[in-house]
């Protein structure tokens, strides 16, 4: 598990390895992550835009821009959490994912929310420090 918190926003990442996804003779690896983004803050915030950065083992860099997560642009209210699942295919056994949310908040002020930066590892590689 992965925390990061900014402007009394928690966003907690987990990701799991897909083995029966994943095949590792054509390159192909596979992993889910769950996101869960809890507003400790006493202000409505609403999630706008993402913006995520994926790195694979070989240092190469993928990013990844658009409004909102799964379709949806989140409102949390104060002391409310909001949980998604998304997906991330490589082509090496591990990688890291990091990023950032654009939220807003009642009074209309725009801010950056930091996604911890979170390791991407299979069984099927050598444990590396990402």
């Amino acid at each position: 598990m992965y925390v990061a918190i900014t402007h009394d926003i928690q966003v907690t990442a987990i990701p799991d390895f897909l083995l029966d996804r994943s095949d590792p003779a054509q390159d192909r690896y596979f992993w889910t992550y769950t996101i869960e983004i809890a507003n400790l803050g006493r202000r409505r915030v609403q999630l706008l835009t993402r913006h995520w950065v994926i790195i694979d083992a070989f240092g190469r860099k993928e990013e990844v821009r658009g409004p909102g997560v799964i379709g949806e642009q989140p409102v949390l209210e104060p002391g409310e959490t909001y949980r998604y699942h998304s997906f991330c295919p490589l082509t090496t056994p591990s990688g890291l994912m990091k990023g950032s949310y654009r939220m807003v908040d009642d009074a209309g002020e725009s801010f950056d929310v930091e996604v911890p930066a979170f390791s991407l590892d299979s069984p099927l590689s050598k444990p590396t420090l990402n």
